[in-house]
């Protein structure tokens, strides 16, 4: 077999991204001479952000409150809602819902927000549609996640179908070097080539170690098997392998892979080195050796609008924050883990719509971004001071391809239940009406952007697409 001469430090090198990458067939259906035009970075003429709240939120806390006044403790046995705003016991919460600030030149606001919103994430509310009342048919959380990732109700925890991520990589073929990241977020590829799937991390640091070249060694029969196979195939094995789709996807990808190292991608997430970001998202220099890699709610926006910018991905799916399956005597905690992503969410949003883009306008007008969770809570609290799961959720869409400003469907003013809605107008309709689902928002997201939706056999909503 022809062997090679590199350095063995340069074998690792090649080892470590080409598995990680092949293992992912992130590159495998992508043309070398596409990507070879990639190398100067042009960001994507349209980017996509999927944020997720990971445990079920408090939409009394957040995009669908209630007034205190009017659901009162004394009322509770007859609405089953008790915001409970004054449970939270913490100066940084108002206990009552507000409405943000008119910005300079805009409408004021349609939208009304929870205690536990930022003024700095609701200071963009002229770029916001709050979708409320969707019914996720579940109280589990894998069920419920999986559900809004695909717009596809899972059989039973099983996911089906493709993450909405992947359906864009797929329909929309990017030239960015890794056109889709999914921090610590599940992601799925049914049907569509390698190219499409995300690239997994669990961290900002496992993408540094994914990007970088590497000074170990892998002394093994393997690894130099593997560089050797960088050469043309020259054995039966090789050709069998080839024939079987490994050898192919490896060749494919063998070139975008080295162009990714050769790029350096990874001191773009450098962030204790860059003092704008750490500027902008509130991240301390000492951050990267004190934590280890900025794994915060501000880190991690940070990450997104540095893949998006650096013209790196085009979609980034990511696990804003966590804590939220709180049942024990839990407002003020769930307040500030909603804080926390909020404030983080807020950030990300100054930065794009700050930031030019370049082909025309800001970031944000090329951006479209879906925050959701995988269910609410329960407008009622228990016996221990906290609250359950509870069907009727609400979402937040943003950016590119949306009417801005709106309120869309509701719940009903007795325990929050989903309303029964004509889907062209979001208002009440209980002869005709139907419940708002995850599909209806996955295709209008997909719609939102001239894609192909009917994979979720649904109509999108269209009076919120502009």
């Amino acid at each position: 077999m022809k062997k090679n001469h590199e350095t063995s430090a340069g074998r690792r090198t090649f080892l470590k991204a080409a598995a990680g990458f092949m293992g992912a067939t992130l590159f495998g259906g992508l043309p070398f001479r596409a990507f070879a035009q990639t190398a100067a970075l042009k960001p994507a003429d349209r980017c996509f952000v999927f944020v997720y709240f990971n445990g079920g939120w408090d939409q009394l806390l957040a995009l669908d409150p209630r007034d205190p006044a009017i659901f009162t403790p004394e009322r509770v046995a007859e609405t089953r809602i008790l915001p409970g705003y004054d449970l939270i016991n913490d100066a940084r919460f108002i206990e009552r819902p507000f409405v943000p600030k008119t910005r300079p030149g805009a409408a004021r606001s349609n939208i009304t927000f929870g205690p536990a919103m930022s003024e700095r994430l609701a200071n963009h509310y002229d770029l916001m549609t709050v979708v409320r009342g969707v019914n996720m048919t579940t109280l589990a959380h894998e069920e419920g996640m999986r559900y809004f990732i695909t717009g596809k109700r899972p059989i039973g925890a099983a996911a089906r179908g493709s993450s909405t991520a992947t359906e864009i990589v797929g329909q929309m073929v990017p030239t960015q070097p890794i056109p889709s990241i999914a921090y610590n977020v599940e992601s799925y590829n049914e049907g569509y080539p390698g190219s499409a799937n995300a690239l997994k991390v669990s961290k900002l640091n496992d993408l540094l170690l994914t990007l970088s070249a590497s000074t170990t060694v892998l002394d093994s029969e393997l690894e130099k098997q593997l560089v050797d196979f960088r050469g043309q195939p020259i054995t039966c094995e090789q050709a069998v392998y080839g024939a079987g789709g490994v050898g192919e996807t490896y060749a494919t990808s063998r070139g975008q892979m080295q162009q990714v190292l050769s790029g350096k991608l990874n001191e773009k997430f450098t962030f204790e080195k860059n003092t704008a970001v750490l500027g902008k998202y509130g991240l301390s220099p000492q951050g990267y050796t004190k934590n280890g890699d900025f794994d915060n709610p501000a880190g991690r926006a940070a990450l997104v609008a540095t893949a998006l910018k650096e013209g790196i991905s085009q979609c980034v799916s990511i696990n804003l924050v966590g804590g939220l399956d709180t049942h024990f005597g839990s407002q003020l905690t769930h307040a500030s883990n909603l804080r926390s992503g909020f404030d983080a969410l807020g950030m990300l949003v100054d930065d794009l719509r700050a930031s030019p883009h370049p082909s025309g306008g800001n970031f944000m007008d090329h951006t479209t971004i879906l925050v959701y969770s995988e269910f609410a809570r329960t407008p009622y609290i228990n016996s221990t001071n906290g609250r359950d799961h509870h069907q009727a959720n609400s979402c937040l869409l943003m950016g590119a391809g949306l009417k801005h400003n709106k309120v869309f469907g509701y719940t009903g003013d007795i325990a929050m239940a989903p309303a029964v809605v004509d889907l062209k107008t979001g208002m009440a309709d209980p002869n005709n009406g139907t419940n708002i689902l995850p599909e209806h928002i996955i295709a209008t997201v997909l719609a939102s952007a001239g894609l192909d939706y009917s994979v979720t056999r649904v109509d999108p909503l269209k009076a919120l697409l502009a």
